[in-house]
């Protein structure tokens, strides 16, 4: 068996990933379904305490062989591989959107907490991370970076964003298509995409992303959102989120009609890095903590025959960070010991 390491290059200087600006919380048990269980979060404003070290990470983290099996898949790749194989079918929605494949991929994360949370505020780490929990390729080129220590640690916008590049490839595969081709997209206008993605400029949300290249829609009415939708939301006191949204919470003991908050999956989960959870509106709530109804984001990828033609000068240009490759990779044997 053969594995290896990624050695990063040094990368510029980025701005603070505003959407995951609060500090994990709490996981919630789901359902057979979904997540009726869970208990209720309110997203805050606080740096997490494991984050407050200057030298947590970035300066102290060595780097060590990437942890995969025989085949170089690590045990997301392990879970869905029949799925990218066509071996096993995701069953499409009447509109062919993205959701199912959407949902298909978060079951292949396991939930035991081996998947930790990590986005450190001081120092920066964007040169080397992308809060993703494992290089995410697309025509070539690293398009976001795992944490090069292999711990396959991740942040609320990263994952989500790497849950779309897994699921947008599983789609293409199934459908016969190239998996690296997203409505003609270039590496530079993913990566561009990324930056709207991670709220690098005013007015920037994974909805953003997905309608400026035309790959689906803005969703306004709560109504129509549906599971596997991407959604980012700002709470009180300031913080904010992004998640897979999975339904809404309603109040079924006096109003069944009115919407109180929201279930999804997501990183930053306390104790877990990956899993369900759910989180209550501001106006819901005995201390007016929660989510801000009027500040909810909700991106949808629709079916690849409705996608939109983009015009890339009339899509903001983000440089937050530059898109650094490896330097190289390095194939490491397995030690002689493990051998038979």
């Amino acid at each position: 068996m053969k594995n290896f390491l990624w050695l990063f290059s040094a990368g510029a200087a980025v701005l603070l990933f505003t959407s995951c600006a609060h500090a994990p919380v709490a996981a919630s048990k789901p359902a057979a379904a979904a997540v009726a269980n869970s208990k209720n979060m309110v997203a805050k404003n606080s740096i997490p305490p494991q984050e407050k070290d200057p030298g947590l990470r970035r300066s102290t983290y060595t780097p060590r062989v990437y942890p995969v099996d025989e085949r170089g898949f690590s045990p997301v790749d392990a879970a869905l591989a029949k799925a990218y194989a066509r071996e096993e079918i995701v069953t499409n929605n009447e509109e062919g959107s993205l959701n199912p494949f959407v949902l298909k991929v978060i079951t292949g994360y396991p939930l035991d907490g081996s998947y930790q949370y990590h986005c450190s505020w001081k120092p920066r780490e964007y040169d080397i991370y992308n809060g993703v929990t494992q290089d995410l390729w697309y025509r070539g080129m690293v398009v976001a970076k795992a944490y090069p220590d292999g711990s396959r640690c991740s942040y609320c916008c990263g994952f989500t964003f790497e849950v779309f590049v897994r699921a947008m490839k599983l789609r293409n595969i199934q459908a016969g298509l190239e998996p690296d081709d997203f409505n003609n997209m270039t590496f530079n206008d993913l990566f561009n995409a990324l930056q709207l993605w991670y709220i690098e400029g005013t007015g920037d949300s994974e909805a953003r992303a997905i309608t400026c290249y035309g790959l689906g829609t803005r969703v306004t009415n709560f109504d129509e959102a549906r599971p596997g939708d991407f959604l980012s939301y700002s709470t009180t006191p300031s913080g904010g989120h992004s998640v897979i949204f999975t339904g809404w919470l309603r109040d079924d003991a006096k109003d069944p009609n009115k919407i109180t908050g929201l279930k999804y999956f997501s990183s930053n989960l306390s104790g877990n890095g990956l899993g369900f959870a759910q989180a209550h509106f501001s106006d819901c709530t005995k201390n007016g903590h929660g989510v801000l109804r009027n500040y909810v984001h909700i991106g949808h990828v629709g079916g690849i025959k409705n996608y939109r033609a983009f015009d890339r000068a009339e899509i903001p240009e983000r440089n937050a960070y530059a898109p650094t490759q490896p330097t190289r990779m390095i194939y490491l044997p397995e030690p002689e010991k493990n051998r038979t």
